[in-house]
């Protein structure tokens, strides 16, 4: 069982590896980061909010991805794949419960379409070719996987998957799945805006925070600057 304490440890481990081998600014972390290509399908809606759900690995950097984008509204860490009385972060971490570590992410489709969140997921987030694990996590509950929250954007996603197997950008197969939409359970409190309250934290440095950075540099015309943070 993975608890907050190791986790942190596995990212001050991560860091002095890091510290060894890089030199210059940019950490290994930032290295893995590409432009994915813009998707060939997007259906445009005319709602002025939807939701959608993304697992990729510990849900610290993705909120944190999320939160710095132009048209979200909301980015709520928490766990979906299981049920109501598993959704706690040591019951999750024992890897056993069907949950994986997700982000409920809101947004404004007028500002900031799904497809443009899946492109954005696809080149900083999470790595689509590691199954099971991100990372310094491992265990199904830091799989990649898209839960889409309605037929368009399950269609987008679908489509945008095999798009990404055709073009061939990694070198191991694509192995993020696309899973039936289920009930989100936000996380403890303590959890929500991590990387924004934690920016020195050794894991966060290492592993997050160069996300959030090669969003800004990817896309600078979908970041913002101040985020949307869940506790204000």
């Amino acid at each position: 069982m993975q608890t907050v304490f190791s986790r942190l440890l596995i990212g001050a481990a991560s860091l002095g590896i890091a510290v060894a081998m890089v030199s210059g600014t940019q950490s290994l972390a930032a290295e893995t980061n590409i432009l994915a290509p813009v998707p060939a399908v997007s259906v445009p809606s005319t709602a002025t909010s939807e939701t959608a759900v993304f697992a990729g690995g510990c849900f610290w950097g993705v909120q944190g991805v999320f939160q710095h984008v132009k048209g979200v509204t909301s980015a709520v860490s928490g766990f979906t794949g299981g049920s109501s009385d598993t959704a706690h972060y040591e019951r999750v971490s024992q890897g056993d419960t069907g949950h994986a570590e997700s982000v409920r992410v809101t947004f404004d489709p007028r500002v900031v379409s799904y497809a443009d969140l899946l492109r954005i997921y696809f080149s900083v987030v999470a790595d689509p070719t590691q199954l099971n694990r991100q990372g310094p996590d491992q265990g199904t509950q830091y799989r990649s996987a898209l839960f889409p929250n309605s037929a368009a954007q399950l269609k987008v996603a679908n489509a945008y998957l095999a798009q990404l197997r055709a073009a061939k950008i990694w070198q191991q197969p694509i192995v993020t799945k696309i899973e039936k939409a289920q009930p989100f359970y936000p996380a403890e409190g303590y959890h929500q805006d991590y990387l924004t309250l934690h920016p020195t934290a050794p894991y966060i440095v290492y592993n997050d925070i160069p996300k959030v950075k090669a969003l800004k540099q990817l896309y600078p015309q979908s970041w913002r600057e101040k985020p949307v943070l869940v506790n204000g």
